[in-house]
């Protein structure tokens, strides 16, 4: 069996309810004439076959949408200062403005994700960045921190579509031997996003503008991406592509291809079934697949590690520095110096997964994601040591701490975009409602790192504090290396991955060909 690109649009379709490996390929006797698939391989209706500029400008306006909601993260907390004040509130409570933002982060994906393998993935843009836009409105114009609560987490729930939804579409649209660099453009702009509300946000409050207006600023760059999104982000996924399909030509002749159905049409669309694969399938997941476990909360304690930066970071520039809010804010740009440079690093991890593409007939072993991460977790204890040590002490130029703040977003990014590509090789038709299930729980995490980190670096110091998440990197550090090992053996357990891989290993042993 030779598994070309079109035929992994089946594998693809997030909505299948049985691993697809499981069942056996149709005898040409047993092909149903009714069932409504693409025209061939070369069809040009189906997302895989447009062409590769169209397909750059649409994963570059889904990371666009992606930078936008991230940045909106972090943008207030330098005004926290002037929020508390005003509201007559402590800094600390002021800290909510980032974590109920990211608590909202945690309850979006249970809509956006797996609601995207229902309904597709235009609709779910075009919903969410409407709202998420309406909602922001609602924190300049509020009166008291109530409304300015409220409003923070409703947008973040808004705000985590296109963090759940930008895999998808990659998947979607781009095959395996190019997936990696479209994803290695989406983690940069996840990372650079938060990077810029530390950058930018210093200089708007203490401004004539004020603190209002940094939101202002923000409901003015996601009308942009409203605007983009509605006019110009098509549908890609190809179940409800077929679906309307299948529509349009019982429409246009009710009587000929009155038994044309899509596959999409077949799915159990009940109360129960979609509740099924929204709310429950997620967690179920979470409940049933180690790898997605273990991965997701690596994922989630890197991404923490980036939130605590912008709570640490003030500590060693302004507290130990003597830095003013400006220039300490200038200091995130090695943060985003890291993440550019990760993504240049994946693009030649990308290059060596995408040279074993024709040789395993289109999928390479998902484990081939997982140089990144190897090369990441080493990289990512050095930079948080260094930046403890160095930062601890203002005799040490500060060259030092910046320099382990580069080596520690290098890290940060490898390891995310690594581990998300591995995510999306694993379980490929089921990929939306796995990155659910991995914002969710990446974001509860996130959400709390604000919460105690000023305390924890203020009280154990910053050298200490930094050896204690280093540590925790070290327990962690172990786990990509483990699933390149044995991940292959712990997914032909898997309810959800559909290991096409291992087929086609079987196949090339049995020809008599020596496998990577």
């Amino acid at each position: 069996m030779h598994v070309t690109e079109n035929e992994e649009d089946r594998y693809d379709g997030d909505d299948a309810q049985e691993p697809v490996s499981e069942k056996p390929a149709p005898s040409q006797d047993d092909k149903d004439y009714n069932l409504v698939t693409w025209d061939g391989p070369d069809d040009l209706d189906n997302p895989r076959n447009w062409s590769t500029p169209y397909k750059l400008f649409l994963t570059t306006l889904s990371c666009i949408t992606a930078l936008n909601v991230t940045f909106a993260s972090s943008a207030p907390t330098p005004a926290l200062i002037f929020i508390a004040k005003e509201f007559h509130i402590s800094v600390e409570i002021a800290n909510l403005m980032t974590t109920l933002f990211l608590v909202g982060y945690i309850a979006g994906p249970l809509l956006w994700g797996p609601g995207s393998e229902l309904l597709g993935r235009q609709f779910v843009f075009r919903v969410s960045i409407i709202l998420y836009t309406l909602f922001i409105v609602g924190q300049p114009l509020a009166h008291n921190v109530e409304t300015l609560f409220i409003t923070r987490f409703i947008a973040g729930v808004f705000a985590a579509a296109p963090m759940t939804n930008c895999s998808g579409l990659m998947a979607d649209i781009w095959a395996p031997a190019a997936r990696g660099h479209a994803v290695s453009f989406f983690v940069v702009c996840v990372f650079i996003g938060p990077v810029l509300g530390p950058v930018v946000g210093p200089f708007v409050p203490e401004s004539h503008l004020g603190w209002r207006w940094i939101f202002w600023i923000m409901m003015i760059i996601s009308a942009v991406c409203a605007i983009l999104i509605i006019f110009y982000m098509p549908e890609t996924y190809s179940p409800v592509l077929l679906q309307w399909k299948a529509r349009g030509l019982r429409k246009a002749d009710p009587v000929k291809n009155a038994a044309l159905y899509a596959e999409h049409e077949k799915e159990d669309w009940s109360f129960y079934g979609i509740i099924n694969r929204t709310l429950y399938r997620p967690f179920y997941m979470l409940y049933k697949e180690p790898i997605l476990v273990l991965l997701t909360l690596y994922i989630s304690f890197v991404y923490g590690i980036l939130y605590a930066l912008f709570e640490a970071v003030p500590l060693v520039f302004i507290g130990k520095r003597g830095w003013g809010p400006g220039p300490d804010g200038l200091a995130f740009i090695a943060v985003g110096l890291g993440s550019c440079l990760a993504a240049a690093l994946n693009f030649g991890f990308s290059a060596r997964y995408a040279s074993l593409v024709e040789k395993l007939k289109g999928f390479p072993p998902p484990e081939e994601r997982l140089y990144g991460a190897m090369v990441a977790g080493p990289c990512l204890v050095m930079g948080v040591f260094l930046f403890g040590w160095t930062g601890q002490y203002p005799s040490v130029h500060w060259v030092a701490p910046a320099f382990g703040m580069v080596l520690v977003e290098i890290s940060v990014s490898l390891i995310f975009v690594s581990l998300v590509a591995y995510l999306i090789d694993v379980y490929q038709m089921y990929n939306a409602s796995a990155m659910a299930a991995n914002t969710m729980l990446r974001s509860a995490i996130a959400a709390v790192f604000p919460l105690f980190t000023v305390q924890m670096f203020t009280k154990l110091g910053i050298n200490w504090a930094s050896t204690l998440v280093g540590c925790i990197g070290i327990v962690l550090l172990p786990s990509p290396f483990l699933f390149y090992r044995y991940g292959s053996r712990i997914r032909t357990g898997s309810t959800f991955a559909p290991c096409i891989d291992l087929q086609i290993a079987k196949e090339l042993e049995a020809e008599g060909q020596v496998l990577v």
